[in-house]
């Protein structure tokens, strides 16, 4: 699964029964087009993964003006972003424990999921909004409306409140690594 971390949403995924590098380029490759993103300069953060690192799939990222990114070693939590979604993702109730019964059973059931996680999980880190509405741009109206209705609830009901309503400020930065961004200033990123 690739998941844009500024949204949460799942832009691309497949499921094979092994992860040569031509199959990671392949759902890059899709995801890339599904999204209407030629030629805008992106970001593949991955795992140190051999898919990730043979030089078909970095071909296709430098063809498609990709700059890969990849985890530090021994660093467990450097794709946290990914491992949230694979966590999400083994947590739903009707994940099969005990695996699938086909590779046909385990795509169906990971398209169900990632449409679900897109279009129905209201993600928590993202202030309860879906990955669609924010990948969409649309949390911030939505935020909004939340606070309004939260601030009318108050005033009306002041006894039900001990503090201020949530924040429904939308969410506007992202970092891949937060702790270690504050650790460094601008410059020492330059190269």
């Amino acid at each position: 699964m690739i998941v844009d971390i500024y949204s949460r949403k799942v832009v691309g995924w497949e499921v094979f029964h092994s992860e040569p590098a031509h199959h990671a380029r392949l759902v890059i490759e899709r995801a890339v087009l599904a999204e209407r993103l030629i030629d805008q300069p992106l970001v593949l953060h991955a795992d140190n993964g051999s898919a990730f690192k043979g030089a078909t799939l970095l071909e296709k990222l430098h063809e498609l003006n990709i700059t890969p990114s990849y985890s530090r070693p021994r660093v467990s939590n450097d794709n946290a972003y990914s491992e949230a979604l694979f966590r999400t993702c083994k947590y739903v109730p009707d994940y099969p424990v005990d695996g699938f019964a086909s590779l046909e059973d385990a795509q169906r059931w990971v398209h169900r999921f990632v449409g679900g996680y897109n279009t129905e999980h209201r993600h928590s880190a993202i202030r309860f909004v879906t990955p669609e509405q924010r990948h969409r741009g649309e949390d911030p109206q939505i935020l909004a409306q939340r606070h309004a209705l939260n601030q009318v609830a108050r005033d009306q009901h002041p006894e039900r409140w001990s503090g201020p309503t949530r924040n429904w400020t939308p969410i506007t930065v992202v970092s891949l690594n937060p702790e270690r961004d504050l650790e460094h200033t601008p410059l020492d990123h330059a190269v």
